[in-house]
């Protein structure tokens, strides 16, 4: 092996650490928060990140072209479902009421729903 393949391989390990500590730190969030949209927000941002970090990694060690568009996809489809999950999770969880919603400073979402269930 030349240095600058084992320069990527340790690179690439220290961003596999990184991004499985990332994913630790928001299943601890999502342990620790006290209602459902704070733990929305601590499954979506850090594993999306700590997933990321994870990828790099990965195709850091890989480094075939096949393996890359394999692990771009997965980026991809992390994006878009990750965050599209969160809200549809949010979302029912406030319109059910289980959002704690007396600790909000500001709720967009309450005159628009009132209006709508008045004029049915």
């Amino acid at each position: 092996m030349n240095a600058l393949a084992e320069a990527a391989d340790l690179i690439g390990a220290l961003l596999l650490f990184l991004g499985c500590l990332q994913s630790l730190l928001g299943v601890i969030g999502m342990l620790r928060f006290p209602d459902v949209l704070s733990r929305t927000h601590a499954a979506t941002k850090p594993q999306t990140l700590g997933m990321l970090l994870v990828l790099a990694g990965v195709a850091l060690r890989l480094r075939h072209g096949i393996d890359l568009g394999t692990l771009a996809l997965i980026a991809f489809f992390q994006f878009l479902t990750g965050p599209v999950a969160s809200h549809l999770v949010a979302r029912v969880a406030y319109r059910t009421g289980q959002t704690g919603s007396r600790g909000l400073l500001r709720d967009d979402l309450d005159p628009q729903l009132s209006d709508d269930e008045e004029q049915r």
